[in-house]
């Protein structure tokens, strides 16, 4: 109660407003909240005062009729309450508009959900599974599910939009601080619809540019382990896979690599290189044992040294693989590889001459 009313005059119900329409959507909700408490109070109030007043009393006799029409009194709660409303619609259908109207030039990111992950595709191509955008800047969201309906939901932008399978859904917004925001699915998706949340980062002016393209080149700066590791999170496998041997949607990767597999047609496969890629671009042409065939392709959504990475990790929590694993990046550093092609050059300059 303390926290609620240290809260009065500036917001009660709803989170820190951190988006361009965020101020309209609250003015418009506080507005009909304090209009319905009104009307509460008011109407209790009434309610109160009959109750007191016209109580039934012994010995009481009523010296006339009781009135049983009011034109004035009707028009009075008719029209007022008309007015109202429409104003209620306006305010209402304009904020719509603009939140359905993106600007010409907003910022476009690609959004795929699935069970029970978000993953934002930025215009380089990089994939994350959380939104990073920069700040003061339209960003325009277009949405798309791989299976069932999902709702994106960010409550500091005041913004929530369903991503519907077989169409694409469009929404946007202009986040006005820095920051970190939560990010919610507000459509109850399945089984683990409750841990299908990510997080919204807004990156001060300046610097939104240097983060994307730094995190599009973890391949040419990270060991082919840590790289595997990365994109087991950022594509959505660790929501129905464990990397520790726990029991969950789908097998564990925890020993998978190199281990014998039972398939619900009775017979046994080796997990190996080819059949991990297998898994990933055709996940139902074998289906583990116990487990049913819910897992979406990732066809043309992973590079082959992606995969690599990702088998490369398999090898690295598998007791039955004990090979090297390389630490070389699978990718080479523009720069590096330059460096490396003009040593080569010079060394081979001087032993010409």
């Amino acid at each position: 109660m303390i926290n609620l009313l240290a809260q009065l005059g500036s917001r009660v119900w709803m989170p820190d407003n951190a988006s361009n329409y965020g101020s309209e959507v609250d003015g418009l909700f506080y507005f009909i909240y304090w209009l319905c408490v009104l009307m509460f109070m008011m109407i209790l109030g009434w309610m109160i005062l009959f109750v007191v007043r016209y109580r039934k009393r012994e010995g009481y006799q009523a010296n006339k009729p009781a009135p049983h029409h009011s034109t004035a009194l009707e028009l009075t709660w008719s029209i007022i309450p008309t007015i109202v409303v429409m104003g209620i619609f306006y305010f209402g259908f304009k904020g719509f508009l603009d939140m359905a109207t993106p600007p010409s030039q907003a910022y476009e990111i690609q959004v795929i959900a699935k069970k029970w992950s978000w993953q934002f595709v930025y215009p380089n191509g990089h994939v994350d599974n959380n939104l990073h955008v920069p700040v003061d800047t339209p960003i325009r969201l277009v949405m798309q599910s791989d299976d069932v309906i999902h709702s994106l939901f960010i409550p500091a932008f005041r913004i929530k939009k369903d991503a519907v399978p077989g169409r694409f859904t469009k929404t946007w917004f202009t986040a006005t601080q820095p920051g970190d925001f939560n990010l919610f699915c507000a459509e109850y998706c399945g089984q683990q619809h409750s841990v299908m949340k990510s997080t919204v980062t807004v990156h001060p002016a300046g610097e939104f540019e240097g983060w994307l393209t730094d995190a599009a080149n973890f391949l040419k700066k990270m060991s082919p382990a840590e790289a595997g590791a990365k994109i087991y999170n950022l594509r959505g496998c660790a929501q129905c896979h464990t990397s520790d041997g726990q029991a969950s949607t789908g097998p564990t990767f925890k020993d998978l690599f190199g281990r014998e597999e039972a398939m619900t047609d009775g017979s046994k496969l080796l997990a190996d290189e080819d059949y991990i890629k297998e898994s990933i671009l055709e996940p139902g042409a074998h289906i583990v044992a116990g487990y049913q065939n819910v897992m979406p392709t990732y066809k043309g959504q992973l590079k082959d040294s992606e995969i690599t990475a990702l088998i490369l990790y398999f090898k690295s929590i598998s007791k039955h693989f004990d090979g090297t694993i390389p630490t070389e990046p699978l990718e080479k550093d523009d720069q590096a590889a330059s460096e490396q092609e003009n040593q080569s050059s010079e060394t081979t300059t001087e032993g010409q001459q």
